[in-house]
C-alpha cells in the first residue's frame, strides 16, 4: 500500500511495481489519516510511507497504525533525512527508511526485505543510529545553570526556600522557580530526592 500526498510519485511507484509478478499495490493513499483507515481495513503486507503531508503526517499515521495493528510493517520512503524526521520515525516503529532518491528496484528490493521481517535503512540513516548509540550519556545535573546548583547545594544542606532566598539574596519565588527546574532535570519527585541525587553523584560534600 502506498500512502503519499504526491499523486506522480504514487502512480510512478506503483507503475514500476505493477511490472513486479510478487509485488501488488492493493491501496494508495493520499495524507496519513486516509491511510491509517485504509491500512486498517486493507492490512497490506507492506506500507510505503511518506513523512510530509497534509492532514496527518507520516509519523503520526505509523503511530497510529501500529497503535491498533503492531504487526504492520511500514516502510518510510520520504526526501528527508534530517534528525527530527529519521528518530521520531524509528521510533514510531517504523521497520525501514529510504529516500526518494532510491532507485524503483530499491525500492522493490526494500518491500520484499520488509516483507521477510528484515530492517532496510537508508546508509546515512543508520549511520545517524550508530552515532547517537555510542554519543556519551549526558548526567542529568550536566543540564543544572550555576544558580541551580547553588540552590541544590543549599537544599542538600537541609536550607528551606525561605533561607535559600535570604542566602543567596532571590526571592523567595525565584527559589521555588529554581527547585522546581532542579527537580525536573533530575527526574526526582521531591528536595529529598534531590539531595540523595546529589549525594551520589558527589555533587556536595
Amino acid at each position: 500500500m502506498l500512502i503519499d500526498d504526491h499523486e506522480m510519485v504514487r502512480l510512478g511507484v506503483s507503475s514500476y511495481l505493477s511490472i513486479q509478478k510478487d509485488i501488488e499495490v492493493v491501496g494508495e493513499a493520499e495524507n496519513g489519516l486516509i491511510g491509517y483507515e485504509k491500512a486498517l481495513d486493507l492490512r497490506p503486507d507492506v506500507i510505503l510511507m511518506d513523512l510530509v503531508m497534509e492532514v496527518m503526517d507520516g509519523i503520526e499515521s505509523t503511530k497510529k497504525i501500529l497503535g491498533e495493528w503492531p504487526a504492520a510493517k511500514i516502510l518510510i520512503v520520504t526526501s528527508f533525512i534530517d534528525d527530527e524526521k529519521v528518530y521520531p520515525a524509528i521510533q514510531a516503529g517504523a521497520s525501514g527508511y529510504l529516500l526518494k532518491t532510491s532507485t524503483a528496484r530499491e525500492i522493490a528490493d526494500a518491500i520484499r526485505a520488509t516483507q521477510r521481517g528484515e530492517r532496510v535503512l537508508e546508509p546515512e540513516v543508520t549511520t545517524k543510529i550508530v552515532q547517537q548509540a555510542t554519543k556519551p550519556r549526558k548526567e542529568l545535573h550536566e543540564d543544572l545553570t550555576k544558580r541551580e546548583q547553588e540552590v541544590l547545594l543549599l537544599i542538600s544542606e537541609g536550607k528551606s526556600n525561605q533561607e535559600i532566598a535570604d542566602q543567596l539574596f532571590i526571592t523567595l519565588k525565584t527559589v521555588k522557580t529554581h527547585v522546581s527546574n532542579i527537580l525536573a532535570k533530575l527526574e526526582v519527585e521531591d528536595r529529598t530526592q534531590a539531595a540523595i541525587y546529589a549525594f551520589k553523584h558527589h555533587l556536595v560534600k
